[in-house]
C-alpha cells in the first residue's frame, strides 16, 4: 500500500515489534517529521504501511499516549500532542543552568559541622564490599517465607491501604513485639509503650527532638556509634566521650562528671564498636544516676539477638524502676540493611510527647511491612530464623578468627566476643594503619579502621571486620588475599 500523502515513511529498527513501532513514531515526532497537532492514519492503515499487525500498532500507540506524545480525540482520531516530554525538559535547561551557577547554600551550623566527617567516611563509600560493618546474614533471609506472608497480607489489605496507619505503629505488631521482648530480653513493657519507627537513626532523632535542646550535654561512648554522634551534633548538643574497660562504659567517671548531662547514649549489651558488655553493677549505678539527675538513658540494643554461647542479657530497660530508659531495637541487622523498621519502648510519661513528634516527622510507617512482620513473629518464623542466624554467625566468626590466626598472626590480634556481627582486630607494633587500609581498599574490602568511630586520637589502632554476611570459605579466601597483598606491599 502506498504511504498516505504528507505522512512520512516510518522505518522499523531491531528488537521487539512493539518497541520498534513505538521508537519509529516517537522518533518522527521528536525530529519534526510528525508535526504538533498532526492527525495519524488509522491503526489499520499504519499496520499496512509498517507491515506489522494492528495489535502491534495499538500497543505502540497506547504507550505513546501514556507518555504524552499522542492524544485521542473522541470521534476524530489520534493526534500528535502540541507539547511532548522532551520539549518540556529542554525548555527547562536555562533555568537549571541558572540554579547551578548560584553560590553555595548556607547550611545550618549543625550540618556544617558534619560535612568533613561525611566527606571523609561516606562520600566515597562503596556498597556490598566484603567485611562491611553492620550487615547481618543477608544470604540466609527466608525470602520465600517472607514473600508468601507479604503476599497474603497484600491480598487482605484493601481496607488498611485506604487510610493512614496509627502513628505509634500497627497494633498487632506492637503486641507481638511486647510479648517477644518480655520473654527474650526481659523488658518490662506493654504494647502501648512501643512505637514503630523507621530505623535506629529515626529513633535517635525523635528522642533528640522530643527531649533535648541545643547546648544540652550528651554522654556517648568513645569510640562509639558515629550515627548517634552525628545526630546529636547536628542539633547543636555538647557531646562528651567516655571510655570503656572490661566492664563496659566507665560509669564511675559519669557519676563524677562535672558537666550537666541530659542524656547518656549507650549500647550496654554489646558496646559499639568494641563489643563489651556493661556489668550489672554499672547498670544499676547508671540507673541510679539517671534517677538522681532526672536525666535520660537511650539504650541502643542493636545487637541484642546476636549472642552465641550465653543467654541474652536482660535489657537495661527491664531493670529501670524510675522510667528513665528509652529502649531502641532494630530488625535491619537480623534481616537486611534496607529493612527500615525498628521500635522504641517508651516510659509511660513519654508516650504522648513521642506520638506528637513522630506525627510531625513522617505521620506513620508502611502498613504492609508492619503487618507482614507481625505475622512473621506470631507464626514463629522469626524465632526460628534467629536460631538459624545465631548458629551461622558463630561459624562465620570462628572462620574469621581461624583465618586471621593462620594468615595474619604477625599483623593482627583478633579480639574474641560472645556476640555481635563484626570483630575487632588490633594492629600489632610495626604496622602502619594507613598503609593497611590502603591495601584493604585496593582489594575492595569494607574493613573499617577503629579511629573512624573515635572522638579523640587513639593510642592503639584496630580494624573492624564484618563477618556475618559471608560464608566461612569466602572469609578464609579473602583474609588469605589480604595477607598476600600486605606481604607483597611491604616487600616491595
Amino acid at each position: 500500500m502506498k504511504p498516505k500523502a504528507n505522512f512520512p515513511i516510518l522505518q522499523l529498527s531491531e528488537g521487539p515489534l512493539n518497541d520498534q513501532v513505538y521508537e519509529a513514531i516517537r522518533g518522527a515526532i521528536l525530529d519534526g517529521r510528525l508535526k504538533a497537532n498532526m492527525k495519524l492514519p488509522s491503526s489499520r492503515t499504519l499496520a499496512e504501511m509498517m507491515l506489522v499487525s494492528r495489535n502491534t500498532i495499538l500497543s505502540g500507540i497506547e504507550r505513546l499516549m501514556d507518555e504524552g506524545y499522542l492524544m485521542a480525540k473522541a470521534g476524530s482520531g489520534t493526534y500528535v500532542c502540541a507539547f511532548v516530554p522532551e520539549k518540556k525538559i529542554n525548555c527547562q535547561a536555562p533555568i537549571q543552568q541558572t540554579i547551578q551557577q548560584q553560590s553555595t547554600p548556607k547550611l545550618s551550623d549543625g550540618l556544617q559541622s558534619l560535612m568533613p566527617r561525611w566527606q571523609q567516611y561516606h562520600g566515597a563509600a562503596k556498597q556490598n564490599r566484603m567485611f562491611s560493618v553492620g550487615i547481618g546474614c543477608v544470604d540466609l533471609f527466608p525470602q520465600q517465607i517472607w514473600g508468601r506472608i507479604l503476599g497474603r497480607v497484600w491480598r487482605h489489605s484493601q481496607a488498611e491501604l485506604a487510610k493512614y496507619s496509627d502513628v505509634q505503629g500497627y497494633q498487632p505488631l506492637r503486641e507481638a513485639l511486647a510479648q517477644y521482648m518480655r520473654s527474650t530480653r526481659g523488658l518490662n513493657c506493654n504494647a502501648d509503650q512501643i512505637m514503630i519507627v523507621n530505623g535506629t537513626q529515626q529513633a535517635i532523632n525523635l528522642t533528640s527532638r522530643a527531649l533535648l535542646n541545643s547546648g544540652d550535654g550528651i554522654l556517648i561512648d568513645d569510640p562509639g556509634y558515629d550515627g548517634a554522634l552525628g545526630v546529636f551534633q547536628s542539633y547543636g548538643m555538647k557531646t562528651h566521650g567516655i571510655a570503656s574497660d572490661e566492664e563496659g562504659m566507665l560509669i564511675p567517671e559519669l557519676v563524677q562528671h562535672k558537666e550537666d548531662i541530659r542524656l547518656v547514649y549507650t549500647a550496654p549489651s554489646h558496646q559499639f564498636p568494641l563489643g563489651g558488655t556493661l556489668s550489672l553493677e554499672r547498670r544499676l549505678m547508671l540507673l541510679d544516676w539517671a534517677k538522681q539527675k532526672d536525666a535520660w538513658i537511650f539504650e541502643d540494643d542493636y545487637n541484642g539477638e546476636f549472642r552465641y554461647h550465653s543467654r541474652a542479657i536482660q535489657a537495661l530497660q527491664g531493670l529501670d524502676q524510675a522510667g528513665r530508659v528509652i529502649y531502641s531495637g532494630t530488625f535491619s541487622k537480623m534481616f537486611y540493611p534496607g529493612f527500615r523498621l525498628a521500635f522504641l519502648v517508651l516510659p509511660q510519661a513519654l508516650i504522648e510527647p513521642f506520638k506528637v513528634i513522630k506525627h510531625y516527622a513522617d505521620s506513620c510507617n508502611s502498613y504492609l511491612e508492619q503487618a507482614a512482620l507481625a505475622a512473621f513473629i506470631q507464626e514463629g518464623e522469626y524465632a526460628k530464623y534467629v536460631r538459624k542466624v545465631r548458629k551461622a554467625c558463630l561459624e562465620r566468626q570462628q572462620a574469621l578468627v581461624n583465618a586471621i590466626e593462620q594468615y595474619l598472626p604477625h599483623v593482627l590480634a583478633i579480639q574474641l566476643s560472645d556476640s555481635g556481627i563484626h570483630a575487632v582486630a588490633w594492629l600489632k607494633d610495626g604496622w602502619d594503619i594507613q598503609q593497611i587500609m590502603a591495601i584493604s581498599r585496593s582489594l575492595r574490602l569494607g574493613i573499617q579502621p577503629l579511629y573512624r568511630y573515635s572522638m579523640e586520637p587513639l593510642q592503639n589502632h584496630a580494624l573492624l571486620f564484618g563477618y556475618a554476611a559471608h560464608k566461612p570459605h569466602e572469609i578464609a579466601e579473602k583474609i588469605k588475599q589480604l595477607a598476600e597483598a600486605i606481604k607483597h606491599s611491604y616487600v616491595d
